[in-house]
């Protein structure tokens, strides 16, 4: 399990800078034991009408890529 959040940390990595760019970042909170992927979106980034799509268009997909046990990302923040 350890394996697969350091991978998730890295694959967030790469997408930080975009986020950072728009004021917002990210953060990973859990990687559950069904492969959810649990963040929370801060900055701009939090309350943005375009969030949803930043996570799953953008988030998700680039976590998967480099993750594809993942099942999917949520941000927390919005629940």
């Amino acid at each position: 399990m350890e394996d697969i959040r350091n991978r998730v940390e890295a694959a967030l990595e790469k997408v930080r800078p975009y986020l950072v760019a728009d004021g917002g970042d990210i953060e990973l909170v859990e990687v559950t034991e069904d492969n959810i992927v649990k963040v929370q979106l801060t900055g701009a980034c939090h309350g943005c009408p375009f969030s949803m799509q930043t996570l799953k268009a953008g988030v998700e997909m680039a976590v998967k890529k480099e993750v594809p046990e993942i099942v999917e990302v949520i941000d927390i923040s919005t629940q």
